[in-house]
């Protein structure tokens, strides 16, 4: 068992705890990674805000990761220790139908259990102060050790930048994938993103990689057009700035809507918005955003049957094990952009104050 500090959310609603917390040995199977990186992201947030229905305390939450394997459980062949390694969200166990199938990589393996915050057999392996803790999203990224499934962990080139490429483990690999994966934006489209933070200004580098030649950034806080205008956006607009509709806006604008939008914010009024913006006859909007539980989508179903079409995306629809080694690789031959996307770097027990920059948009 090793003993090591780990952020531990008690309960929703309250800032997160520095313990000390025992992590136990791997079980068949399982991988235990010390985590050097890890990045915040609203997904935690939300959780955190106890919104999420799959929420559950006391947690250890995390997921945008990298590390080094520092034991492996009996079975595991893919990892050995002292591989450097991004643990993975959505697993990918290369068995199950949605892993056989190329149009999905939505691997189901281990959904349930992860769902309910344990490993696959249905134990944890963290525990504080005598309590069992939880496991969040399959990887608890917020502790200086964690366990994960062998199946839900990436082996990356050891010279990567851990600082940097626990990006990959979700916001710039999801935005990016939706772009390139997901929409397919094709070379001189016109693209519309809603929301340019880390996950929007992904999408931007996508379309951009894909040969976009119109980029529209929409976001309410305009100190993140500069940024915006950096990873590729050719404009960025405010919906306050308009006395119309957003979407009426950008179909003027744009000659009749947009080839592609992106909704980035987990906002159902804004993914309404990002459909009615796409083109007559061959629009596609990607929903990326993650909404609030319970929460419902609507338009007038005229849009869809007048030629538009409605998607989502999770993880930028990259099949996790085979994926994420080759986007590390497309960092390091500076294909796509990481470093840009690291606004601060803040020592472990300054958890909350990185929680705090996300909130005010820093």
């Amino acid at each position: 068992v090793i003993k090591c500090k780990a952020a531990v959310a008690w309960e929703a609603g309250k800032p997160l705890s520095l313990e000390e917390v025992e992590v136990a040995p791997p079980k068949a199977h399982e991988v235990r990674i010390k985590i050097v990186a890890t990045a915040v992201c609203h997904t935690d947030a939300y959780t955190l805000s106890g919104a999420d229905p799959e929420g559950c305390f006391p947690v250890i939450l995390g997921h945008e990761g990298a590390g080094i394997v520092e034991s492996v459980g009996e079975g595991v062949t893919k990892v050995k220790p002292g591989d450097t390694v991004i643990p993975l969200y959505i697993p990918q166990c290369g068995e199950c139908k949605f892993c056989k199938n190329p149009k999905t990589n939505l691997c189901q393996k281990i959904r349930i259990t992860q769902g309910k915050g344990v490993m696959p057999d249905g134990s944890s392996r963290f525990t504080c102060k005598g309590k069992q803790i939880y496991h969040f999203m399959g990887t608890s990224t917020f502790s200086e050790y964690t366990v994960v499934a062998d199946i839900s962990v990436a082996k990356i080139d050891a010279a990567a930048p851990l600082d940097k490429v626990c990006l990959l483990g979700c916001g710039i690999s999801t935005g990016y994938g939706a772009a390139v994966n997901t929409a397919k934006v094709e070379r001189g489209s016109t693209c519309a993103v809603f929301g340019l933070g880390g996950v929007g200004l992904a999408v931007i580098m996508g379309c951009k990689i894909a040969g976009a030649s119109r980029i529209i950034g929409i976001d309410l806080n305009k100190d993140k057009y500069a940024k915006a205008k950096e990873f590729g956006a050719t404009e960025c607009i405010s919906p306050q700035d308009f006395k119309k509709p957003i979407q009426e806006a950008l179909v003027e604008m744009t000659d009749g809507g947009v080839d592609y939008s992106f909704e980035c914010i987990g906002n159902v009024g804004v993914m309404r918005a990002a459909l009615e913006a796409c083109h007559k006859g061959w629009g596609v909007s990607v929903i990326v955003g993650v909404a609030a539980a319970g929460q419902e989508i609507s338009t007038r179903p005229f849009q869809l049957v007048t030629g538009r079409t409605w998607k989502g995306t999770a993880f930028g629809g990259w099949k996790s094990v085979d994926s994420v080694p080759k986007l590390v690789t497309e960092y390091m031959s500076k294909k796509i952009k990481v470093d840009e996307f690291v606004t601060h770097t803040l020592p472990f027990d300054k958890i909350n104050e990185a929680f705090e920059l996300m909130h005010t948009g820093k």
